[in-house]
């Protein structure tokens, strides 16, 4: 993955998709709103139930994060990673 070193955080995007009840997303969350809060980084979280696009690309990988836009994670958030990339 091409990452863009020359990025201010307050340019970058974190992007959560799950649904509700999803106790993975919610665990997703707690730690993409952590590190984007910290580093200054926007979040935005998208419900698959609401968009059948979404719900048939990521049904199957939810949490899924997202970066700019770019898939960086599925499942689980590994916080030293996600905040590796937005670093």
């Amino acid at each position: 993955m091409r990452r863009d070193k020359s990025r201010n955080p307050a340019d970058r995007k974190v992007t959560l998709i799950g649904k509700p009840g999803c106790h993975l997303c919610d665990r997703a969350r707690e730690v993409i709103v952590r590190v984007t809060g910290e580093l200054g980084v926007a979040f935005e979280e998208l419900d698959i139930t609401r968009d059948e696009k979404l719900h048939r690309s990521y049904a199957e990988q939810i949490p899924v994060t997202l970066i700019d836009g770019r898939q960086h994670d599925f499942w689980r958030v590994d916080e030293n990673r996600l905040r590796k990339a937005l670093s």
